[in-house]
């Protein structure tokens, strides 16, 4: 199978992205983070709770590189239109596992702000796992307006707006394997 190589700009609706990391580089990162999850949940059987719809290539990536006995569970949460964050969030899945003494990984695309995260963090909380991390492919530390430790963390970009990999804008450009960076002019 030929790989198709991804063209360094590319036109998303009415903005323009320029290539930003590889799908390479991706992988490399991921599998420096499994490697980290493997060895402290190795015999633990890990909850793995996957927030949709960014995280899903990166879970799935994460997840087979950690390559370990595991559960997975989904949520959806909202709280972006377009390229802002409304600070509102908005549950449209909703988790049924049981969390009370489990080692639970929260799997994100990418924490900014970090209400979204906050939030859940809290509400997961109150089940009381054994233990609760985060997992993280982007981080925005310029963008952080809450205290969040993430224990597991791909990347820290600055606070341009990102697609691909999981990541969309306006619901296009998840299906990209590179993350691309919103062109400024």
């Amino acid at each position: 199978m030929l790989a198709v190589k991804q063209p360094p700009l590319i036109q998303i609706h009415d903005k323009t992205f320029r290539i930003f990391l590889t799908e390479a580089k991706i992988q490399v990162q991921v599998a420096k983070m499994a490697e980290k999850i493997q060895v402290r949940f190795k015999h633990k059987n890990p909850l793995f709770i996957v927030v949709l719809n960014g995280a899903f290539m990166f879970a799935s990536d994460l997840i087979k590189a950690a390559n370990i006995p595991c559960e997975i569970a989904f949520i959806r949460v909202a709280s972006y239109r377009g390229m802002e964050s409304s600070g509102d969030l908005k549950e449209l899945l909703g988790l049924q596992e049981e969390l009370n003494n489990r080692h639970v990984i929260v799997v994100e695309d990418i924490v900014d702000s970090g209400h979204t995260m906050a939030r859940l963090l809290e509400d997961f909380r109150v089940e009381q796992p054994a233990s609760l991390s985060v997992a993280a492919l982007l981080v925005k530390p310029e963008q952080m307006k809450t205290q969040i430790n993430i224990e597991y963390t791909g990347f820290e970009i600055s606070e341009l707006f990102v697609v691909g990999y999981g990541l969309d804008y306006d619901g296009q450009g998840r299906y990209l394997k590179d993350i691309y960076q919103l062109k400024d002019d």
